[in-house]
């Protein structure tokens, strides 16, 4: 039987987990609306909710990981952070205005499908320009992915430790 992620070392868990780039698929689009369609049929009605990150990038390399924004007022927020769990999510982090949620860890390694939802408050979408300045200008998505995607382990690990 497996060890419950919870109690974990972050060795085992970086074990389990490897990081680990994979040339865009077009799937990841199909991913996100399917996902989308999910979230849209127990999330409040005012919440809007965007395709974010490396997948969302077209012709570039990614985590094959799914992250999703959820923007939504911070009124709502303890309500969602109450109907994300009871839907295959997991808080990771929570501050005053943001949370992050994720879905598809098991003990036993990555679902098919795994996402991370970021939910914000309305208007905190900074990676929307992000996203799509980089595939209105390919060149430049194509040097983003150069200087930022062939992290040895190592780095990305102390990237994510000390972000």
């Amino acid at each position: 039987m497996s060890k419950p992620l919870l109690e974990m070392t972050l060795e085992e868990l970086w074990e389990l987990f490897p990081i680990r780039l994979t040339e865009h698929k077009e799937y990841w689009e199909e991913w996100f609306r399917e996902e989308q369609v999910f979230l849209s049929s127990f999330l409040p009605e005012n919440v809007r909710i965007y395709h974010i990150g490396s997948t969302a990038i077209r012709g570039i390399w990614a985590k094959p990981i799914v992250d999703v924004l959820a923007e939504a007022p911070l009124r709502d927020h303890q309500t969602i952070k109450g109907l994300l769990p009871e839907n295959g999510y997991l808080c990771m982090t929570q501050s005053e205005t943001r949370m992050d949620f994720n879905k598809g860890y098991t003990p036993d390694g990555f679902a098919e499908r795994v996402f991370h939802l970021h939910l914000r408050d309305f208007g905190d979408h900074d990676e929307l320009y992000f996203r799509d300045y980089l595939n209105e200008h390919p060149e430049i998505a194509k040097d983003y992915e150069r200087r930022c995607h062939p992290y040895s382990l190592e780095s990305y690990r102390r990237t994510q430790i000390l972000s």
